[in-house]
């Protein structure tokens, strides 16, 4: 059997290029799966495409020689109709137990941008739940995925590697955040910017149960597609005061090269406001918020990325004796699996290869004791006996050595020579 990946991810590739390779809803993915079974009607196919990563797994069974990954390749370039070389410089390509081996790592978060984000585990559900409904999915598929939520769950359970906050949003909101609101369903976001890191802290918030969410940018279309994304509404930057005595949450993302909010102008802004708690998160680089303004008042809470990034690298120094348990854990999984499954590709070859010589031994003695009637129980098992050596230290040395080519990937070239050297056909 074959497992392949193609896989675009955060670490190889920038987001211009996963942005034209991803796909973006479940119709897409049913389009894209009843295309590939056109192509390869007898094959399997996973499809995990998320804002960070586009990954294409495909099986094979031992037959089927035609797998490839530039099999992959060309079909993701041409559903997309995206030439291949753009992007096939910034894609990774894994075959057999680097493949498994790969998708464990990546369902257990050790290849997140967040170690130990527990998101990615319901995205890979997602994506084999999406490609089980679209008949894409066989037996090979089915035992992989399910396998790899398993390692994930025991990760989970044998390592701390999930505790610990280590990205900025994260940190922000759980950490921080946390320590000023016991609750955030009633209070108002303000976002200022729209880009991936203003994204992914109004997911944390989402999470926190947010529902009142205004994105102020300069661009209002890119305000208004972040907005419809989380459910929130969106105003002109000319009135970006009047939401800053308004917001209890003020998230500011902006790329400006000059502080946006100066001290003096945050100081007539909450004496407009009632002085109300007020949890800045100044996620600008450089910083959106003049860092005296946390000075105005009691109730101002100002966090900035230095501040944040302190907390995540010291989670982060926390986990890496973690890690060292989860890839034990991932490898000793891989090495199982890959063995059931190698097991399942020369098991049936060696069944038939035994119950053929088992056969002939048995014809072979038969004909030796009609002829031999002298020949009592003791002699009859004594001679047996030395058959079955013979025939068992015949085998040991081929079968010893298809064990080990099939430690390195399913052994092809020698089954079929098994196969016609001794005419077991299929």
């Amino acid at each position: 059997m074959n497992v392949f990946v193609l896989s675009c991810n955060h670490h190889n590739a920038g987001l211009e290029v996963r942005e034209k390779l991803a796909f973006a809803s479940e119709e897409q993915l049913s389009r894209a799966y009843a295309d590939w079974r056109q192509k390869h009607p007898d094959s399997e196919l996973v499809v995990l495409s998320t804002c960070n990563r586009v990954e294409i797994y495909a099986a094979t069974d031992e037959d089927n020689h035609e797998l490839s990954a530039q099999h992959i390749t060309d079909f993701v370039s041409q559903f997309h109709n995206v030439p291949s070389d753009e992007f096939i410089g910034s894609v990774l390509s894994h075959h057999g137990p680097k493949a498994v081996e790969h998708l464990f790592d990546v369902v257990c978060s050790l290849d997140s941008m967040v170690l130990g984000e527990p998101q990615i585990v319901t995205q890979v559900k997602d994506a084999y739940r999406i490609a089980r409904e679209n008949d894409s999915c066989g037996p090979l598929t089915n035992v992989l995925f399910q396998h790899a939520l398993s390692v994930s769950a025991r990760v989970r359970t044998e390592t701390k590697l999930a505790e610990g906050r280590v990205s900025i949003a994260s940190v922000a909101v759980g950490d921080f955040g946390r320590n000023i609101f016991t609750r955030f369903d009633n209070k108002t976001v303000l976002v200022i910017g729209a880009g991936e890191m203003a994204a992914e802290t109004l997911r944390y918030l989402k999470d926190e149960g947010v529902e009142r969410i205004i994105v102020i940018n300069r661009s209002r279309q890119r305000a208004d597609a972040l907005a419809s994304q989380f459910g929130g509404i969106t105003d002109n930057f000319e009135n970006l005061d009047e939401w800053l005595a308004k917001a209890d949450v003020i998230v500011s993302t902006t790329g400006s090269t000059e502080t946006l909010i100066d001290h003096e102008r945050f100081e007539r802004i909450r004496k407009a406001s009632d002085r109300k708690p007020v949890f800045i998160l100044d996620l600008a680089a450089p910083r959106d918020f003049a860092p005296s303004i946390s000075g105005i008042d009691d109730n101002v809470f100002l966090f900035d990325l230095d501040a944040l990034e302190a907390t995540c690298e010291q989670n982060r120094k926390l986990r890496q004796s973690e890690i060292k348990k989860a890839r034990k854990i991932i490898l000793a999984q891989t090495d199982r699996f890959m063995h059931e499954v190698y097991h399942r590709a020369t098991g049936p070859v060696i069944k038939r290869l035994r119950d053929q010589l088992s056969d002939i031994s048995k014809n072979e003695l038969n004909i030796l004791f009609r002829k031999n009637p002298e020949f009592d129980a003791v002699q009859q098992a004594a001679v047996e006996k030395a058959v079955h050596r013979i025939v068992n230290k015949l085998l040991h040395p081929p079968l010893e050595t298809l064990k080990d080519e099939a430690r390195l990937g399913t052994p092809h070239g020698l089954l079929d020579a098994v196969k016609r050297l001794f005419n077991l056909g299929e």
